[in-house]
């Protein structure tokens, strides 16, 4: 296993490029997957490919054709749901609907062939638990589960030649992961958050909320809003 090569799963937004940055940090050699699932913020996949280019990275675009059904990311006949800050309890514990059924199984599992396929022994995926819209495929028990798959059913364990999955981020606030990001020099202004995709942000959906909170809590200014 090439031990300095890594996989980066690279969507465009703010916490997988405070990821890719803190791989090549780490000294890992990165090859970025970007999934293009239809989904109607397409306006990440241009940032992530940007993102890509400004730290000198390789890329690939993955065209995934998905259910458009159980998602509002996919279904347009869905509204994206606003934040509001009076929701109850009971609703923020809710998965909301902008959940992509399987998304991570789905990246993580073409993640693993590309690097089982080209002898690479790390996968980076920037997931966080803290400040988050509650996606059970974000939660450390999801990767722990993904990385005892990956024990039993590949070639690669069988021949004790072991990929591990990385979450860097896992345990950080947004806004923690915004100062880790400002410190490793991630072009914030390439990123994008907005679940609507339009010329600027909405400021309204969980994604633009999650967002504007980090920044204000980090002290610092969202580059997108200036």
């Amino acid at each position: 296993m090439r031990s300095k090569e890594a996989i980066v799963l690279l969507s465009g937004g703010l916490d997988s490029a405070t990821t890719l940055y803190w791989a090549k940090k780490k000294g890992f050699h990165c090859h970025c997957l970007i999934f293009d699932y239809s989904q109607r913020h397409r306006r990440e996949i241009q940032s992530a490919k940007n993102i890509a280019k400004q730290l000198g990275c390789k890329y690939e675009v993955i065209k995934i054709d998905l259910p458009k059904k159980g998602s509002s990311l996919l279904d347009r006949k869905l509204k994206i749901p606003q934040r509001d800050n009076t929701i109850t309890q009971k609703r923020k514990n809710a998965i909301p609907s902008t959940y992509v059924p399987a998304r991570n199984i789905i990246f993580l599992s073409l993640a693993l062939s590309y690097a089982e396929a080209n002898n690479i022994s790390s996968i980076f995926i920037g997931a966080h638990t803290q400040d988050y819209s509650g996606y059970p495929d974000c939660r450390k028990d999801f990767f722990s589960a993904f990385q005892k798959v990956i024990l039993t059913g590949t070639k690669s364990a069988s021949e004790k030649r072991k990929i591990k999955i990385y979450t860097p981020l896992i345990n950080k606030t947004k806004a923690q992961i915004i100062k880790l990001g400002s410190r490793l020099g991630v072009p914030f202004e390439l990123t994008w958050s907005c679940y609507q995709g339009k010329k600027y942000p909405c400021g309204k959906c969980q994604s633009c909320y999650f967002r504007l909170k980090g920044f204000q809590e980090a002290g610092l200014v969202d580059p997108l809003l200036s």
